[in-house]
Parts: structure tokens; sequence; C-alpha cells
């Protein structure tokens, strides 16, 4: 139906209404005096009734509710509305009939005038919530969690009728809710009763209501979900409910990083903003998985200008639009810049032009396997780029460099580490001669992160298998990608000059358990979807460190930063690699690196000599 056409409806039955339930009304407290009762006040009564209710209705918007999801804060704006009514109708009788009232009439007037008018609202709700519904199109739900989130869900589910999944149940582990009702749904047990309910009730939909679980309980209640093998979802994360990105009815699938059983970090968001706010900021590998997501966490602080710098014009373009898009009432200067951090006088330009008071270093190549085929390339990106950009930050007066490291950097047994070993060199040793503070920060694994282990099981899952791991002792730390991308902005905070600062991974994750939770939460078995090991490949550690041994330094300085002891570098030798790696073949340069980060005679000064 139409606008017009309901709202028409709506003002032609309220007028009816209303015109004839004062009548009513005093038939049914009169009966045997009507003969008593002046008809022209009655007859005024129902006219100020009627002009009194549709300014009332106007005011609290009684014709632009959607009433097939009415609920009681509807019900309290139609007294609300009637109730006034009801007042300004009196005073008029008041005046008109010598100063008294037919009180008890217009009492059962207004009595009258909800049942009949809310009643005619709520009709249709109830039609709809006891006809309209096609419960054999609907998924049975089981709700894990009877708190406010699994209300939430429960109601929202059920008001909506074309909704797929129709709740039947919740699972609680507290016990003073076990036997009750929430929304007339029965607590059928705890999380560790959801194989049982779930084959009793022949529930074939899980939702997860606990937006604030705490470590590793997810995992718990995911693998007992698992035990139904039913489909899975969650509602958002905590964090993502407070800040306001979506609401609790946003049901998502249950995805690996949301296994990890990290807590989020709590930022200082005072020191962050005294840093970031009204400032210039350049994020070098902008359009990356990393850098991209700096840019997200930085606008949330208001800086004077961001400068996203990369290479790829498509992946500048994507987060340039995404941010423009986002915060696009906000007082940010977004630039968009295309260059290369290989590009010496581009990224001098660039910091000479902007002058930016902060630079986040995101840039660079970071696939293990191809770096090992592309030592030179690696060379060049990693280690040449970021003294590029490095060298213009300390010539003109930027006041803090942060370099993004990896844990491959610890005693490396591949190119993609040895190089960024050698570029946190440099800014090591930039530190010590410039009024620039330059720091590195080093984590582990990115969950979700282009080229990461993740996507590429995803993809061999939508094929049918099988999911390849390298091999099953195989442990890597991860984090997710906000998360890590938090941590380098409140490092920078932290920056006195030289630090390498190491983010808290929490536990080692085995390769081979990842590939498991992902084949279960992507609703197959690993009979449907096998697990095959194809050995390890070029240049890859078995186990991966955060910190070398002889940079070990006790202590958090900031809720999960850690800060590494700087280990002396030989500049000379640095210098002489940057300017000489061209004439080398691969396996001489791959050499080469090995033999810098662990400090020994190279070939370089061999033959230098």
């Amino acid at each position: 139906m139409s606008y017009r056409k309901r709202l028409t409806l709506l003002i032609l039955l309220d007028s009816v209404i209303v015109s004839t339930a004062i009548f009513i009304a005093t038939w049914v407290v009169y009966p045997a005096h009507t003969e008593l009762l002046r008809t022209e006040t009655i007859l005024w009564s129902a006219i100020a009734l009627l002009i009194f209710h549709h300014l009332f209705a106007s005011i609290y918007r009684l014709y632009h509710k959607v009433w097939a999801y009415a609920s009681v804060g509807e019900l309290v704006t139609i007294v609300k509305a009637i109730t006034f009514s009801i007042i300004g109708a009196g005073i008029v009788q008041y005046f008109i009939n010598d100063f008294s009232l037919y009180s008890r009439a217009l009492l059962v007037t207004w009595m009258l005038h909800i049942l009949l008018i809310g009643g005619s609202r709520f009709v249709w709700r109830i039609f709809r919530d006891s006809y309209v519904k096609n419960e054999e199109n609907q998924k049975k739900t089981l709700i894990v969690g009877a708190g406010a989130a699994g209300a939430m869900i429960a109601r929202q589910l059920k008001n909506e009728h074309n909704s797929e999944l129709r709740p039947i149940a919740f699972v609680d582990d507290d016990m003073s809710k076990q036997k009750m009702q929430v929304y007339d749904l029965p607590v059928e047990g705890t999380t560790s009763d959801i194989a049982t309910v779930v084959e009793k009730l022949q529930i074939e939909h899980i939702v997860i209501a606990i937006p604030s679980l705490r470590n590793g309980e997810l995992e718990k209640i995911v693998a007992e979900c698992n035990k139904a093998n039913v489909k899975v979802q969650m509602i958002p994360k905590i964090e993502d409910l407070m800040t306001g990105k979506i609401s609790v009815s946003n049901l998502k699938n249950v995805e690996v990083e949301d296994l990890l059983g990290r807590e989020p970090v709590k930022l200082d968001i005072g020191a962050i903003s005294e840093y970031v706010t009204g400032s210039t900021v350049m994020v070098t590998g902008a359009g990356g998985s990393i850098g991209s997501e700096i840019c997200r966490q930085l606008m949330r602080f208001t800086p004077e200008k961001i400068l996203l710098v990369g290479h790829g014009e498509f992946s500048i373009y994507s987060i340039d639009m995404e941010l423009k898009n986002k915060y696009h009432d906000t007082e940010t200067e977004i630039i968009p810049i295309i260059g290369d951090v290989q590009d010496r006088e581009r990224m001098f330009n660039i910091v000479e032009e902007h002058q930016p008071r902060i630079i986040y270093h995101a840039a660079a190549h970071k696939h293990v396997p191809l770096m090992e085929y592309n030592p030179h390339e690696a060379v060049k990106n990693n280690v040449i780029g970021t003294k590029n950009v490095a060298e213009a930050a300390d010539t003109f007066g930027v006041q803090t460099f942060v370099m993004v490291s990896t844990d491959k950097a610890v005693n490396p047994t591949n190119v993609m580490g040895a190089t960024k070993r050698v570029a946190e060199m440099v800014v090591q040793h930039m530190a010590q001669q410039s009024k620039t503070k330059f720091v590195a920060v080093r984590f582990g694994n990115v969950l979700g992160s282009r080229g990461s282990v993740i996507p590429l099981f995803k993809k061999q899952i939508e094929k049918g298998g099988p999911v390849t791991v390298t091999d099953p002792e195989m442990t890597r730390y991860f984090m997710t990608i906000p998360e890590a991308s938090r941590l380098v902005i409140q490092a920078g905070t932290l920056a006195k000059g030289s630090e390498i600062f190491v983010l808290d991974m929490g536990e080692p994750v085995k390769i081979v358990d990842l590939a498991k939770n992902l084949i279960r939460l992507s609703g197959y078995t690993e009979d449907e979807i096998p697990i095959e090991f194809s050995g390890i490949r070029p240049g890859e550690k078995m186990y991966e460190e955060l910190l070398g041994e002889d940079e070990v330094h006790p202590g958090e300085v900031y809720e999960k930063i850690y800060v590494g002891r700087t280990v002396e570098v030989d500049q000379g030798v640095l210098l002489y690699l940057i300017d000489r790696f061209e004439q080398y073949t691969a396996k001489e340069l791959k050499d080469e690196l090995m033999q810098i980060v662990y400090m020994k005679k190279t070939l370089l000064e061999v033959k230098g000599s």
C-alpha cells in the first residue's frame, strides 16, 4: 500500500473512532440519564476531540510509524497522544458546559480510544506474527547466550517476517537462566549441551550472541558447535558495536581471526591524539594491507593532512576513495600520491613539499618464496627504499619515522627477512645521527593480509581442496590487521629513537590447526576437504621468533608492546652493500645478506680488501 493511501486510511479510521467513542462512552456511563445531558456539549466535545486528536497525532507522528513492528514504545506514544487529546477536549467541554465536566464519560472515552486506536494499530502485527510468517522455509535456530544481545537477536528474528532464521531456544552458562524463558523461548542448557540440544530440537543454524567473550572462550564454543555439524554465525565484536560501525543484528560468519583468542588492545587515545591530531602524516605502502589499515586508524584522530603514498595506482585509488567516502565531512585533507620508495628524488620531493610530522613506512616486498627468487628486487625495495624515505625524513626534519618490520628479521633464513633486518639496521643508524626519532615495529603474520595463508586456504576450499600445508609442525605468530595497525600507531607515541618495538603476538599457532578450523568454519569436514603436506618452501623457517637472544629486553613499555635492545650496526658494510649489490649474482647477494645480519666477515669486505 502506498504512503498516501495508508495515511488516508488511518486518518479516516481514527476520525470514525474519535467521533463515535465519546457518544458510546456517554451512553455507557449515563444510560438512564441521557435526556439530562446537553447534546450540544457532547457534539462540541466530539469536534474538539477530533481536532485535538489529529493535532497530537501529528506532533507524535502516529501516522509515520511502521506498525508491523510496533512495540511498547509505540504504545506509549499512542497513550500520550490520546491523553493530551482528552485533556484538550475536556478544557473545551468545561467552558461550553457552564464550567462543569462529564468526567466519567471522558475517562471511558480515553479508555475506548486506547483500546480501539491501539488495537487497530497492533492488529496487523498480531496477524503478521501469527499467519504471515512462512515457517516451513525458515531454519530452526539456536541462540548461544541469553543475555541482552541474545534477547535482541531473538526479538529481531521473530519480528522479521522474511528472515531465513526462526529462533527456537537458547543455551547459556548462567545457571540462574536454566529452565527460564526469554521472548517465549526456553533456555535448554549450557554451551556444553549444544550438540545435544541441536539433535533434540533438530536445529539447523546456530547464532553466537555474546559480544564480550573473553580470551579463548569463543574457540571453546565454536568447538562445541562444530560437533553439531550445522551452520554457525555470530554477532559482531564488542569494539565494532561500541564504535557504531555495525549493529548487533548484523550477523557474520565466524572467521579464523575470531578464534585467535586475543583481548583487544586498549590504546592511549590521549597520547595518540596529541601526536596525530592536526599533524601532517605520511604513510608509504598506503595501498597495502597494513598501510591502508594504518590510514583508517589515523583518520579517527583527525590529522590535518594524510599522504597516501604508493606505487600501485589502483590500490592508492581504492584507499583514497574509501577514506573520502567514509570521512567526507572530516577536516582532514586526504592526498593520494603515486610514488615508488625506490625513487629517491620522488621521496625527497614529497617530504619537502608536504613537510610531514610523522612518517609510517609500510612499503615493502614481503612474500618469502618470491624474494628468494628475486633478491635484487628485495634489496631495492626493502633496503634502499627504506634508506631513501629515512634520509628524506632526516633532511627535512620529520619528527618521527616508524618503520613496519617483521618477525622474519630475527635470525633470518630467507632473503625477505634478511632485507628487513638490514632495513632495521639502516633505521637504527639514522637514529644515532639525526634529530628525527627513528624506530622500527616488529610483528608476525597478519591474518587476512594480501599474500597471507588464510586467503590461499579459502581459495583452495572453494575449489574443493585439498588444502596445502607445508609441515604439520610449522607454527607462526598471528595478529589481525586492525590490531597490528593500532599497535604500530601506539608505538610511534613511545618513540625516543633507535628502538625496535616488538608487538606481543600471543601464543604461536600451528598452521595445520588454522587449516582445520577454516575447513570446519566453511561448513566442511576434513574428509570432504583433505589436508596435504607439501614440504617447507625455499627460505621458510619451521618456527618464527620476535626477538633474538641478544635483543631481549624484559618488561612491556606499553600493553602488548616490548622494546628490544639496540644492536650496534656496521654502517660501512651496509653502504658498501647498497652501492655494489647489483654486480653480484642472486646466490652471492643472498650469502652477503646473511653475512651482514649475522655480523660476520662479508664478501664485500673480502672483495674490497
